[in-house]
């Protein structure tokens, strides 16, 4: 298989447009539509859609992308084994991340990963939405919640313990929950599916956060402005650590029901499909949130 195709391929899916993954290998529009038409033949396959303004990939392009990234890993990686190839980590690298927390702890680091590697571009889509990494074409993506059995493989960054809390104001106002029954007597902020949060106790003690019992009357669909409401006083939410630990050490917001731990088992992942290759470009920046982040998270240094 023409590598060289496959390699125009992949950029023009990332680009969803085929003459500017032409230009980018210096190749005139028409050689690189040839080209394109010349893979598809030979894979029995149309692998994109064309239309006067952009491409759009097809179920078997969006099918073959992920091997077709395998494909250019693997002749990098036989190339770099015979001492050929870039000196230099090069490519774009498509992560999407939670905006909250890629606000407060990624994007701080940006500028000195970039400035490390300078081969590198970053494409960024940060959202609390969860993007589909194949269909999205992504490289990598930071999840913090559980993973269930799933064709993503994974590296664990950090822990992600939840807590409940409120402003001060609100729970002089409506007074200080003693025990998780009290919650249904208040107003719970929740965080877009409203599903229920199971909290274990001293002694074996349990109890739930359920903002549908309580007759939940705000749900976001944002972390930052689940913390921020909270600290304005509308209520109780459960916040991670990560997100409200400045908040609790100045004490715009205090911990509920402290001695409960929200028995969710959440886990910042970092995350990558199965069926890519680890690439150069992935693992050094993996690597680098790591040592940045994962080796001693400023938000467990209480």
């Amino acid at each position: 298989m023409d590598t060289e195709s496959v390699q125009l391929f992949v950029l023009a899916a990332e680009k969803r447009n085929i003459s500017a993954a032409g230009r980018e290998l210096g190749l005139a529009p028409a050689v690189a539509s040839a080209r394109l038409a010349k893979l598809e033949n030979a894979l029995g396959a149309d692998l994109l859609h064309r239309s006067t303004r952009k491409v759009t990939l097809s179920l078997e392009g969006a099918e073959f992308l992920p091997y077709a990234k395998e494909i250019l890993a693997q002749e990098s990686a036989a190339r770099a084994a015979l001492g050929q190839g870039h000196s230099t980590v090069t490519g774009t690298l498509r992560f999407t991340a939670p905006s909250t927390f890629a606000q407060l702890y990624i994007a701080p680091l940006l500028p000195e990963f970039l400035e490390l590697h300078p081969g590198i571009k970053l494409d960024l889509r940060l959202s609390d939405m969860q993007f589909n990494l194949i269909e999205g074409s992504f490289d990598l993506a930071l999840r913090n919640s559980v993973l269930a059995a799933t064709s993503l493989k994974s590296r664990k960054l950090a822990d992600d313990e939840r807590v409940l809390c409120a402003a001060p104001d609100y729970l002089e106002r409506s007074g200080t929950p003693r025990h998780p029954d009290d919650l249904s007597e208040h107003q719970l902020i929740a965080f877009k599916d409203q599903s229920p949060k199971e909290l274990m106790g001293p002694g074996g003690a349990s109890g739930q956060f359920d903002p549908r019992q309580a007759g939940c009357r705000l749900v976001v669909d944002d972390g930052l402005s689940q913390k921020l409401v909270t600290v304005a006083g509308a209520g109780i939410s459960v916040n991670s650590l990560w997100s409200v630990h400045r908040e609790l050490a100045t004490g715009s917001l205090v911990r509920v029901l402290p001695e409960y731990v929200v028995n969710d088992h959440s886990v910042l992942w970092l995350v990558y499909p199965k069926s890519n290759v680890l690439t150069t470009k992935v693992r050094v920046f993996m690597d680098f949130l790591l040592d940045k982040i994962g080796k001693s998270p400023t938000w467990v240094q209480r």
